[in-house]
């Protein structure tokens, strides 16, 4: 195979020091592809597991809405994390992980707003946080009241 076929390549290196230590470093590869395009950078892979948080206002303390949010980030997205309790405020917080491309979906989703809840909730996105991923999830969590 050619340089030239390969757009872009990641490669985890484990370098084992001389000590018992060991330590991961990733190094990024990039090669333009056949069609001399500029290089696309690795954290684009749509694979990359990545990590959010989602700030929203709205009708976020009704069990409807947070069924939607459940079952869009949980069960048709699969991602992991979790969703603030209900309290007394309009405003709540979502942690999402998962691949990218799912994550962008999600986020998509919840700009949406209304038209991706329906029934005259209100649901509108005050900030997304990008946030290094935990990995302490097993599954997405929300609690309804």
């Amino acid at each position: 195979m050619a340089p030239t076929d390969v757009s872009v390549m990641t490669l985890k290196v484990n370098i084992m020091q001389q000590s018992h230590f060991s330590s991961s470093t990733t190094t990024k590869l990039s090669m333009t592809d056949s069609n001399n395009e500029t290089p696309t950078s690795a954290s684009d892979d749509p694979s990359e597991i990545i990590g959010r948080r989602i700030m929203v206002t709205g009708d976020v303390n009704g069990g409807y809405v947070r069924t939607c949010i459940n079952n869009e980030a949980g069960r048709f997205r699969r991602l992991l994390g979790a969703m603030s309790p209900p309290d007394d405020s309009n405003n709540a917080e979502i942690y999402v992980e998962g691949k990218r491309k799912q994550v962008d979906a999600f986020l998509r989703w919840c700009k949406r707003g209304r038209k991706s809840v329906g029934l005259s909730q209100n649901l509108e996105v005050l900030e997304i946080i990008e946030e290094d991923p935990t990995g302490l999830y097993d599954g997405f969590y929300v609690k309804t009241k």
